[in-house]
C-alpha cells in the first residue's frame, strides 16, 4: 500500500469507525444465517440476510428500535397478507389491496412508525408466494416460511449487534469543535 493510500485510509476512518463496525456485523450475521439456513433447513438465506441488514446497526439502541418496528410491522403485514390470501385466494389484484390495507393497519391501528414500510413489504411477500404457486394453501405455507426467515434475520441482526457491541464497542464520535 502506498504512503498516499495509507494517509487517505487514516483520514477516512480516524474518527468514524461506524462503517467498519457495520461491515463486521454484516459479515458475522450473514455468515451465521447462511450456515444456519443452508445447513439445517436447505433454504436460500436471502430473505433472512436482507432482513438482518435492515434490522442491524452498529449502535445497539438504534438496532433495538429498528428491530421492534420491523418485527411489529412484519407481523402486521404477515397477518394482513394471510387473511387476504385465505379469504380472497390467489388473484393478482389482491397484492395491491393487501399492501394498502397493511399500510392502513400499521399507520392507524398499530401506530408503529419505525419501519412502517415493512408491513406492506411483508404482505407482498405473503401474497406473492400464493401467486407464485397458484395455490392458496401452498402460498400460505411459503408465505409463513418466508416471514419466518425475515424474523430470524431480524433476530440474528440484533443479537450480532449486541454481541459485537460487547466485544468491540463503537467509540463515541468526537464532539464538534474539540
Amino acid at each position: 500500500m502506498t504512503n498516499r493510500a495509507k494517509q487517505w485510509l487514516v483520514r477516512t476512518i480516524r474518527d468514524d469507525w461506524v462503517g467498519i463496525h457495520f461491515a463486521a456485523n454484516v459479515l458475522v450475521a450473514s455468515t451465521l444465517l447462511w450456515v444456519m439456513l443452508r445447513t439445517f433447513a436447505d433454504l436460500n438465506p436471502i430473505w433472512a440476510i436482507s432482513s438482518m441488514i435492515a434490522a442491524s446497526d452498529p449502535v445497539v439502541k438504534q438496532a433495538l428500535r429498528t428491530f421492534r418496528g420491523r418485527i411489529i410491522n412484519s407481523l402486521v403485514g404477515c397477518t394482513v397478507g394471510l387473511v387476504v390470501l385465505v379469504v380472497g385466494g390467489t388473484n393478482e389484484w389482491k397484492l395491491p389491496l393487501a399492501m394498502a390495507v397493511a399500510v392502513l393497519v400499521s399507520a392507524y391501528v398499530v401506530r408503529e412508525q419505525v419501519m412502517f414500510r415493512q408491513a406492506p413489504i411483508t404482505a407482498a411477500i405473503v401474497i406473492a408466494a400464493g401467486l407464485e404457486k397458484h395455490s392458496k394453501l401452498t402460498g400460505v405455507e411459503l408465505g409463513v416460511l418466508r416471514v419466518g426467515e425475515v424474523l430470524l434475520g431480524c433476530i440474528v441482526g440484533v443479537l450480532v449487534t449486541w454481541c459485537m457491541s460487547k466485544l468491540w464497542p463503537v467509540p463515541e464520535p468526537p464532539k464538534p469543535g474539540i
